[in-house]
């Protein structure tokens, strides 16, 4: 590591003790702070700050051009403000724990010491965004810009387990459905009304009907919302869909189904709202990377690496859909993302962040 392991925990320790929940702009701001004057005292320039929809995001360019090597980060995390005081930052054992360590904020320090360490920064950028945990909803344009100029994104969310790079991600789709019927009084004449309960009810059966277990494709009905009183036909409500799909090809056969479901009574409404958030990382988009950055462990005498799919999506299938060959999970190994039990083992991150130091550097050596 370019500095000590001690001053690697002293940056985590900062940026785990000031809390960043996603949706809290206030709070995302105040994190944008520090990690820009952490990433300043590091790397020895300031960042761009880009605000975007309230939201603070962070961006280190070394040099211009459209072949650039992208290392994405994100600085906001799923816990809300006191989270700190019940569970804080905690260093026993060899194991860092905290609100935040895992997902993903020691990837984060990794990736501002990887390229603080490397020799040539030129054709790098470091984009830190502060809204990945609600979807991106400000940054995905962004992202997507950055990974259409880069040949290369590497993504530094946390490992899976043992270590695992992650080389496959599926895509997600996020939908509403929602029904207008017609209110009447449930005891009196309920046959006057249509009844957005009972079309909903059907829907969302129809809707999980559509996952496809071989294919690995899930269909999930979660939230459901309808009516008013207990006396009273329901006249509005809806779900929300929750889709996860391996390859485009589900994802986009999904989305046609959904957007053609009717009603049973032909005097109800449907809407259907959302669709792809975002695309898969497929297991092509990851394949060339991962076997370079088997080869540089091995050269490291670090561990043998394993790559995995996972189910969960992050910001690596922004750029994997935008076309960059895309690798994830360089980040920390430990375990627990999103839970009280999330930690990060510390023995394990001189080496990883030696690992993306060196691989940053064989592909700035790569003829553009």
């Amino acid at each position: 590591m370019p500095v000590s392991i001690e001053t690697f925990l002293a940056d985590l320790r900062a940026l785990v003790e000031c809390e960043s929940p996603s949706a809290d702009r206030a709070a995302v701001a105040r994190s944008a702070d520090l990690v820009a004057r952490v990433g300043t005292t590091r790397l020895g320039v300031a960042p761009e700050r880009i605000t975007l929809d309230g939201w603070s995001h962070l961006r280190w360019r070394f040099g211009d051009g459209d072949r650039q090597v992208l290392l994405l980060a994100h600085h906001d995390t799923v816990w809300p403000i006191g989270t700190l005081a019940a569970r804080p930052y905690r260093l026993t054992g060899g194991v860092v724990r905290g609100p935040g360590c895992f997902d993903m904020l020691a990837g984060l320090v990794m990736a501002i010491h990887a390229v603080a360490g490397l020799a040539e920064r030129t054709g790098v950028t470091l984009l830190v965004t502060g809204d990945e945990e609600l979807g991106s909803p400000s940054s995905a344009a962004l992202i997507e810009e950055e990974a259409r100029r880069s040949k290369a994104a590497l993504v530094l969310e946390a490992s899976a387990d043992g270590g695992a790079l992650k080389t496959a991600r599926k895509g997600v789709s996020l939908y509403e459905v929602r029904v207008t019927g017609r209110a009447a009084h449930a005891g009196l004449e309920p046959d006057k009304g249509v009844n957005a309960t009972l079309e909903l009810a059907r829907l969302a059966l129809a809707a999980s009907a559509l996952s496809d277990p071989a294919a690995g494709t899930t269909v999930t009905p979660t939230v459901f919302a309808a009516g008013t009183t207990a006396n009273t036909v329901p006249a509005h409500g809806s779900f929300a869909v929750d889709v996860r799909a391996w390859t485009n090809r589900e994802q986009l056969r999904v989305d046609h189904a959904l957007r053609a479901l009717v009603p049973l009574d032909p005097a109800a409404v449907i809407e259907i709202g959302g669709g792809v958030n975002r695309p898969p990382l497929e297991e092509p988009s990851s394949r060339e990377l991962f076997g370079r950055a088997a080869a540089v462990a091995a050269r490291l005498g670090l561990p043998p690496l394993s790559g995995t799919a996972v189910g969960g999506a992050s910001d690596g299938n922004l750029t994997a859909g935008a076309g960059t060959p895309t690798l994830d999970g360089l980040g920390a190994v430990g375990a627990g993302a999103h839970a009280d039990h999330e930690h990060v083992v510390v023995d394990l991150l001189p080496g990883r962040t030696a690992l993306l130091r060196e691989l940053v550097a064989e592909l700035l050596e790569d003829e553009s």
